[in-house]
């Protein structure tokens, strides 16, 4: 989903005595950028290194006008690993393996993010900040007074969603209306299917168009999630309930008395559209469950990768230092923040729902970014969406597939 980023000025942070300043390009702003000055505030302290950051909404294109000059920053943060992959083809970013301790580096995080980070075998960056997208919101409250468990396999899933439809209930908050953006929300649920019915390689695969959106992975997974999302029974509101219902309202039945629906899957931002007066105590989520045991339960999201343009001394002791769980903690206590790094405490997380969460995200074998965010535009925001709104519509499944292949062989240039 399209987030809106204020610009920031650079700002830098003063040190007693300065060894040199670090530049450093992303797209932080307000709270965020505030958070990473404090983060960043004690290696200042310990180093003499002061830190520049740079704050711009259009990241992509601010970045490559200044590789293109000759003058990058010393470090930049990107929202998804597609452009490091751009830039280390070419030759413009250091392979850290070269100065990191690479064993800690596999100690503290799991090998998918580890290859998510590198090209052709050498790593060009590290995960700092991510966001988890795999859950699945319910009422601990509600579940209790049915009877109902949480379940940890899709069968389970099933045989909870007709249990609830047998005791006069609804199992399902889904809504995918979003403006221009509608059907986002129902391309997450296919990728997070994907992931389980087909495995990381597939999904890879799918991502590239190195697979047709017509192959029966492809397929399979639309299905899955059209057991539940075109179901009557299983929806608030019935399919046209999912087409009309804006996603930040979708949630709001699961707490109404008694309740409208029992689960909403939705990332951990949705909280936030929870109904006024709603707290902590009202609710909490579950990883949304495997599909096939040989893949487990990944994990889907998001994450700001740190990658490194100029090899100097200043910036190698700084991309060492946020790769460190000190570094992650200080704002990690904030709340808006999860780590991918397995060696940050859960303690410091504020509240017993960023904490799951965290769990959840470090405990995940394999992590997956958002597919269509990875596509091109034209499909991952375009067919991909309006394809969904066509099939949770009524659409044949095959002819949406084959109009999202037709848009995708423009798209990918073959």
């Amino acid at each position: 989903m399209p987030v809106e980023r204020t610009v920031e000025v650079p700002v830098e942070i003063t040190v007693p005595v300065a060894r040199g300043v670090v530049t450093v390009l992303g797209v932080w702003g307000g709270e965020e950028l505030d958070h990473f000055k404090e983060a960043v505030y004690p290696f200042t302290e310990e180093t003499g290194i002061g830190m520049a950051f740079e704050g711009t909404r259009d990241l992509a294109a601010v970045l490559t006008t200044r590789v293109e000059a000759g003058n990058p920053p010393d470090l930049a943060i990107l929202p998804n690993p597609g452009q490091m992959m751009e830039l280390a083809a070419v030759g413009e970013l250091v392979d850290i393996s070269t100065f990191m301790d690479v064993d800690q580096l596999r100690s503290d995080y799991a090998q998918s993010w580890l290859d998510l980070a590198s090209y052709e075998g050498k790593l060009y960056g590290i995960f700092y900040k991510a966001a988890i997208k795999s859950l699945v919101w319910y009422r601990p409250a509600a579940f209790e007074a049915g009877g109902y468990e949480v379940p940890t396999t899709w069968d389970e899933l099933i045989a909870l969603s007709d249990q609830i439809v047998a005791d006069g209930g609804v199992p399902w908050c889904i809504g995918i209306e979003s403006g221009a953006a509608s059907g986002w929300p129902a391309t997450d649920w296919i990728e997070d299917i994907m992931l389980r019915t087909a495995g990381p390689d597939v999904y890879d695969q799918w991502v590239n168009h190195e697979i047709p959106w017509t192959d029966p992975a492809v397929k399979t997974a639309w299905e899955y999630f059209g057991q539940i999302a075109t179901n009557e029974d299983y929806v608030y509101g019935g399919t046209t309930g999912v087409l009309s219902t804006f996603f930040g309202d979708s949630p709001a039945p699961l707490f109404d008395d008694p309740p409208g629906c029992y689960m909403h899957r939705q990332a951990s931002f949705i909280t936030g559209f929870f109904p006024e007066g709603v707290t902590e105590e009202d609710y909490a989520f579950f990883p949304f469950p495997a599909i096939n045991p040989e893949f487990g339960v990944p994990a889907l999201g998001g994450a700001d990768l740190i990658v490194m343009f100029n090899d100097t001394p200043e910036a190698r002791q700084l991309m060492q230092y946020l790769a460190t769980p000190e570094a992650q903690e200080i704002w990690a206590a904030y709340g808006d923040f999860l780590s991918p790094n397995k060696r940050v405490s859960l303690d410091v997380y504020p509240d017993a729902t960023t904490r799951a969460m965290a769990e959840a995200l470090t405990s995940a074998e394999v992590f997956r970014f958002d597919a269509s965010d990875l596509m091109p535009a034209a499909v991952g925001a375009g067919s991909f969406w309006s394809g969904t709104l066509d099939y949770v519509g009524g659409a044949d499944l095959d002819a949406v597939l084959e109009e999202i292949e037709a848009s995708a062989v423009d798209a990918y240039g073959g």
